[in-house]
C-alpha cells in the first residue's frame, strides 16, 4: 500500500503564498531596478514565472525569468546559464526545499557571475535539511519526518496544490 497524499496547499492558499513571495522580493530589492528569477527546471520554473506576474502587478522591477536547466537526480552534471546575469540581483527558485541539495548544486553557476545580490526563493521549506543552505523567502514552512516527502503539483503554468506524502 502506497504512502497517502495529504494537502497542505491548495490553489487559492498557494496563489496567496505567492502574492505573498512577491512582495517580500519587492521589498528586499525595492532599491534595485530589476530583479532576474532563476526558476529550477520543472515545478521550480513554473514557481518563478507565477512570482513574476505577481511582481510585475505591483512593483516597477523590471523582471526576468530564466530557466536553470538541472538534473535534480544527478545535481552534478554542469549547469549552465542561457544569459549573463552579472550586475542583476538573482532569486533563485525552486518548488521545494528538501534537504538542500538541489539548491546548493543550483547555486554552482550562478557563483560564476558577479551579481548585486543573491536570494533564495521557494514555495514550501522543509525544515529537514542535510546542506547547509536556507531559503530567504519561502510561501510555507512544514515540519517533517526524515521519511516524509512534499510534492507540488503543477498543470501547465499553474502551481496547484502542494502534498505531504
Amino acid at each position: 500500500m502506497g504512502k497517502q497524499k495529504v494537502l497542505i496547499l491548495d490553489k487559492e492558499r498557494i496563489d496567496q503564498k505567492l502574492q505573498r513571495m512577491a512582495y517580500q522580493i519587492w521589498e528586499s530589492n525595492s532599491n534595485e531596478t530589476g530583479v532576474t528569477l532563476l526558476g529550477i527546471k520543472g515545478s521550480g520554473l513554473v514557481v518563478a514565472n507565477n512570482l513574476a506576474y505577481y511582481l510585475k502587478k505591483i512593483s516597477p522591477l523590471k523582471v526576468q525569468v530564466l530557466p536553470l536547466n538541472m538534473n535534480k537526480k544527478q545535481p552534478r552534471n554542469e549547469i549552465k546559464l542561457d544569459k549573463d546575469i552579472t550586475d542583476t540581483s538573482v532569486v533563485l527558485v525552486d518548488d521545494v526545499a528538501n534537504s538542500g541539495k538541489t539548491l546548493l548544486y543550483a547555486l554552482r553557476p550562478v557563483l560564476d557571475y558577479e551579481t548585486r545580490k543573491i536570494q533564495i526563493a521557494v514555495l514550501v521549506d522543509r525544515k529537514h535539511k542535510s546542506f547547509p543552505v536556507s531559503p530567504d523567502i519561502v510561501g510555507h514552512s512544514v515540519a517533517t519526518t526524515l521519511q516524509e516527502h512534499i510534492e507540488v503539483e503543477t498543470d501547465g503554468d499553474e502551481v496547484t496544490a502542494a502534498y505531504l506524502q
